[in-house]
């Protein structure tokens, strides 16, 4: 007997709902390219107030659902909405830990009671289950607010172990740096038993390490791309758990974050000027324009080079190098704009700079998606100097809009942008190794003389074919064939009676005729 895959999605963040970087993308990527395939998946989030201010068709399935903590009883709703393609998502409700301004803190740093909060989440999902009796075959859990999930199904002291016997776990690392570290008094809310709190467990230097729980207790490690997974084993990029993942190297795989290409596609963005195609440009550059009005430049500089960058204000993006190499970039005759928010010095040292070069450089400290749009769209090249980067998207959404991706060759980075060498008319962005502003200004300059020389077209042609449709195919045959594997194979889990049956060939050809068909589509 064939059946279908029974798959959840657990995130604390998922687009268009919740936002605060990548992973919302991924989630919502993720989620759509799934359904494809015909899975039975199904995804739950926490109810934030952003999400509440939706005012979408909501339905109540279950209330006042009573959750152990510690020494006290909570109570949660549990909402459903069902998306466009018919993806179920459940909303976790209870006002007093999501109905807040910000989905993990404000203006005054991470909410106190972050760690209740998902120790909360976690615990509900398996009454969820219970409630609209759904036995999945794969819980998908995405970063360290789901990293208890893979612990509880492991120790379950308070729910039906025969309901999750069949049940396998993946934990899916999208930044190892954010690990979810709690004061060690936190661990009484989670209700699991004394020796959890161990060397062996959750305890990391005397603290409660969300994230390691994870890694630890999860069927199968997966991260953001297979150069992260390389990376985090070791000391300079595992932040302190690179040892226990080397333990799971044989429980560890890395496939790259797909992208929903329905949300970036400059053929028919309604956020640009313009829209055009690698076919006609002629609407990028009205892009341009329109970018530069936006943000304040000299009109007369609209046949210098553009240089973009949407990134969080944090060590990790490489802001250290850039604020170095800034003056140099100017010198070489481009202008340069900027999308993100974070920490308060690095704005601080932006504005300066961009005050010694009046109209020269555009800085926009905020979250905004029509922005973020735009300037991939209207910038010429989009620079990402990254200390270290899991996966990325704005490099992916840049070769999608013909803007060429300056980036260091780390990560995800490293495994997406294949680095341009003139002599072979071969490539799709620059990458440079080292970490400084001298390695990062000499890959700039490579490029300004490619966008100067016109040739910027050689690479955009080719990357809307390569990238846009058969890298993604493999992204989602690797989770399925993942899925797969987990969901009746796994090691010391019972062998299903049923069987999955997904011819991977088939489905391959499949979607690629079907992708096919709909880009000739829209180009007839």
């Amino acid at each position: 007997m064939n059946k279908k895959i029974k798959l959840l999605l657990i995130s604390s963040e998922m687009t268009p709902f919740a936002q605060t970087g990548g992973l919302a993308e991924a989630i919502a990527g993720l989620s759509k390219a799934l359904k494809k395939f015909d899975l039975d998946i199904r995804v739950a989030l926490p109810f934030y107030r952003s999400i509440k201010k939706m005012h979408l068709n909501f339905n109540t399935i279950a209330k006042q659902i009573k959750i152990p903590m510690g020494p006290s009883t909570l109570k949660g709703d549990i909402i459903l909405f069902k998306t466009d393609e018919n993806i179920p998502i459940y909303f976790i409700k209870r006002d007093r830990f999501f109905d807040r301004s910000g989905i993990y803190g404000d203006r005054r740093g991470d909410y106190h009671d972050n760690a209740e909060r998902f120790i909360f989440l976690s615990k509900v999902i398996f009454k969820l289950c219970q409630i609209i009796s759904f036995i999945p075959d794969v819980l998908h859990c995405h970063d360290w607010q789901t990293g208890l999930i893979p612990v509880y199904h492991k120790e379950p002291s308070i729910y039906n172990i025969n309901y999750f016997s069949n049940t396998v776990s993946i934990f899916t690392i999208h930044n190892i740096a954010y690990q979810g570290i709690f004061k060690k008094d936190k661990f009484i809310f989670t209700d699991l038993p004394e020796d959890i709190f161990s060397q062996n467990g959750l305890e990391f230097w005397g603290k409660i390490n969300f994230m390691k729980g994870g890694i630890l207790f999860s069927d199968i490690v997966s991260t953001v791309s297979p150069t992260y997974a390389k990376e985090i084993q070791t000391k300079e990029y595992g932040f302190g758990l690179e040892e226990l993942i080397k333990s799971r190297a044989s429980e560890l795989c890395g496939i790259l974050n797909g992208v929903d290409y329905s949300n970036w596609d400059p053929k028919n963005d309604p956020f640009l000027a313009s829209n055009y195609s690698s076919k006609d440009l002629r609407g990028k550059e009205i892009c341009k324009k329109d970018l530069i009005n936006e943000m304040e430049l000299n009109k007369e500089m609209i046949n210098q080079p553009l240089v973009g960058m949407i990134s969080r204000l944090a060590s990790q993006k490489g802001i250290d190098i850039l604020l170095k190499a800034l003056p140099g970039l100017i010198k070489m005759g481009a202008n340069f704009v900027f999308l993100g928010k974070g920490e308060k010095g690095y704005q601080r040292d932006l504005k300066m700079i961009a005050k010694r070069y009046p109209g020269r450089i555009g800085l926009r400290f905020s979250y905004d998606p029509t922005l973020a749009h735009k300037i991939e769209a209207g910038s010429d090249i989009l620079v990402m100097p990254s200390l270290y980067e899991p996966c990325g998207l704005a490099q992916i959404y840049a070769m999608r809009y013909g803007t060429i991706p300056v980036v260091r060759a780390v990560g995800g980075l490293e495994d997406t942008v294949e680095n341009y060498i003139p002599q072979k008319g071969k490539g799709t962005g620059f990458k440079f190794k080292e970490y400084n502003a001298k390695a990062f200004l000499s890959k700039l300059k490579e490029a300004i003389v490619l966008f100067k020389n016109k040739e910027g077209t050689d690479i955009i042609d080719r990357k809307e074919i390569t990238g846009s449709l058969f890298e993604i195919v493999e992204q989602v045959m690797d989770f399925v064939r993942l899925y797969t594997k987990v969901a009746y194979k796994f090691t010391g889990k019972p062998r299903r009676e049923n069987v999955y049956e997904y011819p991977f060939d088939a489905i391959r050809e499949a979607i690629i005729n079907s992708v096919m068909h709909k880009i000739v589509f829209m180009h007839d």
